[in-house]
């Protein structure tokens, strides 16, 4: 059972990163060090784990699990625990499940099957997602990628999802089109039993929160979770200048972190934490690389302009 079994997914949830040692082994003593630095910060309602920020399809499953031991060990009393549900097929979407509801998370991240990318039919999201909420009790959010790339749900697809699992409690839209996003809001948030939006689209946060999402789930949380807080308490008590002078603050970091090419996000995020003096290393696994001194030096002059860091602090790249 879960340590926190009423855990409804809304709020600020960063999405933790995970160090590694130079060998490429998990760090685990600076992992513990990163999960208690966030989960110390004001304001935020839970932490996700073995989602991208975290490499997770770098890990093998015993590492994923070994993540979910030393998050509980760490933050579980102190915090929920959402562990992201990253695999090809239904049958290990479901046993990932079952592991993390066994391991006392407190919901699922259900990221989208890969062969989606192939195409895919409304039947076979409802027969993914019955069999992962046949294998766990556990409250699901479901990840809604881009339509573009086809692994997102359209909208039928996912109210459909909503009549036939009722653990779905919320979903991380990554829909980019504003008015997509923004009809995915009110849809959800009207139906009978409604499913909280919360937001990823990080470079964009301010716009999208003020759409009206429940919340926000965020790598860039590893790095800027207060920042994330104080921006969504701004916008829950409608203090629109308070608002945009966080906006103003994080603007630096979404640049920066979100540039091309995207899939390099959370190897910039590692390498911000250890600007700041928060981790010993910016190791990452491969396909993922090394960044250049020159992105290194664009990251260091980012988090200045946000305020997280002396002008005089100097990249040791």
């Amino acid at each position: 059972m879960p340590r926190h079994a009423n855990f409804i997914p809304q709020g600020v949830i960063p999405a933790c990163l995970l160090p590694f040692n130079e060998d490429l082994s998990i760090d685990e003593a600076s992992f513990r060090h990163h999960l208690s630095d966030v989960a110390s910060v004001a304001g935020i309602s839970a932490i996700t784990i073995n989602a991208h920020a975290t490499e997770v399809a770098s890990c093998t499953v015993d590492e994923q699990r070994r993540v979910l031991e030393i998050t509980q060990d760490e933050i579980g009393k102190k915090l929920p625990i959402v562990n992201g549900i990253y695999a090809e097929g239904s049958v290990e979407a479901a046993r990932l499940a079952r592991m993390a509801e066994e391991g006392g998370a407190s919901a699922l991240l259900v990221f989208p099957p890969g062969p989606f990318t192939l195409g895919q039919r409304p039947e076979m999201a409802l027969a993914h997602f019955k069999r992962i909420a046949d294998a766990s009790s556990l409250p699901i959010i479901v990840f809604e990628y881009p339509l573009a790339g086809g692994q997102g749900y359209p909208l039928d697809t996912l109210v459909k999802l909503f009549d036939a699992v009722p653990t779905i409690r919320a979903i991380k839209d990554w829909t980019p089109n504003v008015p997509a996003h923004e009809k995915n809001i009110r849809t959800l948030h009207s139906l009978d039993r409604p499913v909280n939006v919360l937001s990823t689209n990080s470079s964009w946060l301010m716009s999208s929160l003020v759409l009206g999402c429940k919340g926000l789930l965020s790598g860039s949380g590893s790095v800027i979770a207060d920042l994330q807080a104080r921006l969504f308490r701004a916008i829950q008590s409608n203090d629109l200048a308070e608002a945009r002078r966080l906006n103003d603050r994080i603007y630096p970091t979404a640049e920066v972190f979100y540039a091309d090419p995207f899939v390099d996000m959370h190897n910039r995020m590692k390498e911000a934490l250890v600007l700041l003096g928060k981790q010993k290393r910016a190791v990452v696994r491969p396909p993922l690389m090394k960044l250049s001194g020159a992105e290194i030096e664009r990251i260091r002059v980012a988090l200045v302009k946000a305020g997280l860091l002396e002008s005089g602090a100097r990249s040791a790249a």
